[in-house]
């Protein structure tokens, strides 16, 4: 199945667009020899003078790609300037590559782990980037990640390690199935003093390994949509036809963003 894109999803008119500068990340301490690149996006209604929210995206230009699935600053510009939710800055980030290693690509080294490399990574290189240039307010309830795949469960272990900086997470068909450990989450989420977290989950009924017994990717995410409601999470799940694409989480994502950002008595 596919799912048709809302209004939200396309540049309007009346809108004014935000600015996207790249930027090149070759000098990495914590993930030495790796090569990447990051998009800031900033939307026109920014004011030096107002500390913006932030929303951190893993896989970085497919979530940006204005003709992609997901088409962040897309979305971030129609919310913004509607008012929906407050003024935000995206970062988007892509996944590092080793130049000239015989396997280039890190993202399962950073996006499956169960430890903090990856969100201090972000606290300690990328962010203090951005820093340096806007303005970002410091209230870790203004401080959003997201990401799809292994970058779902990458934006959820964000948070979950450090929720004194990220409080708003979006995973999209999380790999929790695929993590080198074992997906730690049904067991532990429970087991531990509830976290100020909101979480809106996509799963979809089939996702990778939909019908089999071990690695059922449906199957890791309900188990952590179980733990979260059994310890009383703020978090939604969202069921889809699919498998395992974008297209979906991408649909979703204007509706994602004006959930994670409401205010508490809504």
């Amino acid at each position: 199945m596919r799912y048709a894109h809302g209004p939200d999803s396309t540049a309007r008119s009346g809108v004014p667009a935000g600015e996207t500068i790249e930027f090149s990340w070759d000098d990495s301490a914590i993930y030495p020899g790796t090569s990447r690149k990051f998009w800031v996006h900033v939307p026109a209604r920014y004011r030096s003078s107002e500390p913006a929210s932030l929303m951190v995206f893993q896989d970085g230009w497919w979530y940006l790609d204005p003709e992609g699935e997901v088409r962040g600053a897309i979305v971030l510009d129609n919310l913004v300037h509607r008012g929906d939710i407050p003024t935000t800055i995206g970062v988007f980030v892509d996944p590092g590559v080793l130049p000239g290693a015989e396997d280039p690509k890190n993202r399962n080294t950073e996006y499956d782990a169960d430890d903090d490399r990856y969100v201090n990574f972000l606290l300690s290189e990328i962010i203090p980037e951005v820093a340096k240039r806007y303005s970002i307010a410091e209230d870790p309830d203004r401080w959003g990640i997201c990401g799809g795949s292994s970058g779902g469960n990458c934006a959820f272990t964000a948070a979950w390690l450090r929720p004194d900086k990220f409080r708003r997470v979006i995973g999209y068909l999380s790999s929790f199935a695929q993590m080198p450990g074992g997906n730690p989450y049904p067991e532990l989420i429970p087991r531990v003093p509830r976290k100020p977290l909101r979480i809106f989950l996509q799963a979809g009924h089939r996702d990778l390994r939909w019908n089999e017994a071990e690695a059922n990717w449906l199957a890791h995410n309900l188990r952590v949509a179980a733990a979260l409601a059994e310890a009383g999470y703020d978090f939604r799940l969202v069921l889809g036809d699919g498998g395992h694409t974008p297209n979906h989480g991408g649909v979703l994502l204007p509706d994602a963003l004006r959930w994670l950002w409401r205010s508490d008595d809504r």
